[in-house]
């Protein structure tokens, strides 16, 4: 990415070299996608069935996942720029904070999806609802965290 890649009104800034954590791909994602521009804005779980092939030495890593219709899939956008502190995603003019935003342009380029999973064939995971390009590599799988979380609260004032 080019400082000419920023839309109007965005703000990057000068990055020292990243002392990037020692993440462990367990595999890679293989999407309809190639191209950004073609890739959805976010997952829908009635989208294509979009396969996360784990490194066989993680195969047994997915036994009990089968009970979960939902798992969350973490992953690195490793196409991403990671210098933007603000965007203009609707390229409107308008600047929203990178943290305000769901989008993959991010200091540490984490996605996370959370998607209907189809199927384990192997050391294979078929889930629907994913966002990202074909390539990508796998982080993590977990299981979907509504069935472990307890539920917040709402705000004072919240209606819904």
């Amino acid at each position: 990415m080019t400082d000419t890649d920023i839309r109007p009104n965005e703000t990057a800034v000068r990055l020292a070299p990243a002392g990037d954590a020692q993440l462990r791909f367990i595999g890679t994602i293989h999407t309809p996608w190639t191209d950004r521009k073609d890739c959805p804005r976010q997952g829908r779980h009635d989208g294509p069935i979009c396969r996360l092939v784990l490194d066989p030495v993680w195969q047994p890593a997915l036994t009990g996942l089968e009970a979960y219709p939902q798992i969350e899939v973490l992953y690195w956008l490793d196409r991403s720029r990671r210098d933007l502190v603000t965007q203009s995603p609707k390229s409107d003019g308008s600047i929203t904070g990178t943290f305000a935003l769901r989008s993959p342009v991010r200091p540490n380029p984490i996605g996370v999806s959370r998607v209907r999973l189809v199927g384990i064939d192997g050391p294979e995971v078929l889930v629907r609802g994913l966002d990202c390009l074909d390539g990508t590599p796998l982080i993590d799988i977990k299981p979907d965290r509504c069935a472990f979380s307890p539920q917040v609260p709402p705000k004072p004032g919240d209606t819904g």
